[in-house]
């Protein structure tokens, strides 16, 4: 009988649109907390395949990013108009929450400017070690999100289904290989920014499947800025669109949302699983069939393979206890 009251708290938890009153009580400590966080979504959205909103919602920060990036458009004019110069921007700047943005930012950098190396020295030449790490930490992950779903009904496990088959089926998905115009990049970067934000989808994925990453990159490299533009135009679009949608979603449908992100987030197990090889079940770039880890053709490595998922469970666990801890103070 105690199980609808216990979910109430749930859904008020999830953070009101913010006023400025937020990012007045975070001191040093707090938005140093911020920065690391930040750091490892940097970490995660570095791997195709793994999404730095997984680590945003675990680590208790993923409603307050949608609030902040939720609370940028058109209103924001009218707010500075209110206030006027200097008072004005400061206005704005409590309203889109952009003290927590740009530590968030900052952290996310700062991975992208020290761990992308690295991390791809590994996917290249241990793919078995750093996808085990990574499966570990999605596993634990859902399993301590499945905890935070207070009352189970059938709409929420229809959801998680509908979350988890869409996962899957868009890890599925064979890549497209066409040569992208302008319009096409506009889109592409629109739906990659909403997988980003997404639980459980990697953006980068998303661009690799529609066709863009290579396009992206070689724009990246050449300093093509018509192509980055058209790119980031999409992007910023995609993002304010959808982030408006699932601010509202957050603020009235918390623990469904929860548990369609929570599937969303399952369904990408299938794209980490560590043991893969090529068409021809031989070792590659291009390894990217599932197989049972004693298929694998250099064995299944059961030491150092479970090792690395029980160290990645353990991070995603300590995540979450800071996450909940800092959300508690």
């Amino acid at each position: 009988m105690t199980a609808p009251q216990s979910s109430k708290p749930s859904e008020s938890s999830a953070p009101q649109p913010l006023d400025g009153s937020v990012t007045n009580t975070d001191n040093p400590k707090q938005l140093l907390g911020v920065y690391i966080k930040g750091m490892a979504m940097g970490a995660a959205d570095i791997v195709p395949g793994v999404s730095g909103g997984t680590i945003a919602l675990i680590a208790g920060i993923y409603e307050r990013l949608i609030n902040a990036l939720g609370s940028i458009g058109p209103k924001l004019w009218q707010i500075f108009r209110k206030e006027g110069g200097i008072k004005g921007l400061l206005a704005v700047w409590r309203q889109v929450d952009a003290t927590f943005l740009l530590f968030l930012l900052l952290g996310i950098a700062t991975s992208f400017a020290t761990l992308a190396g690295m991390i791809k020295y590994l996917l290249d030449n241990q793919p078995l070690l750093i996808w085990s790490f990574f499966f570990g930490l999605v596993v634990a992950t859902i399993f301590i999100l499945l905890t935070e779903i207070k009352r189970w009904n059938i709409g929420r496990i229809v959801l998680f289904g509908i979350g988890l088959v869409s996962a899957v089926v868009i890890s599925s998905l064979p890549l497209l290989t066409t040569t992208p115009s302008l319009p096409y990049l506009f889109f592409a970067g629109a739906i990659a920014i909403c997988a980003m934000i997404l639980p459980g989808i990697s953006g980068s994925f998303i661009l690799l499947l529609l066709g863009a990453y290579d396009t992206v990159l070689e724009a990246v490299h050449t300093l093509n800025f018509t192509v980055i533009f058209t790119l980031m135009a999409g992007m910023v679009t995609g993002l304010l669109l959808f982030t408006h949608a699932l601010k509202w979603l957050l603020a009235r449908y918390y623990q469904a949302t929860l548990a369609l992100l929570t599937g969303f987030i399952a369904g990408s197990l299938m794209k980490i699983w560590p043991w893969k090889v090529d068409i021809l079940n031989t070792l590659d770039n291009e390894a990217i069939n599932n197989v049972m880890p004693w298929h694998y053709p250099t064995g299944p490595h059961w030491l150092s393979t479970l090792g690395l998922m029980l160290l990645g469970a353990v991070l995603v666990s300590l995540l979450s206890w800071w996450g909940k801890r800092n959300n508690h103070h």
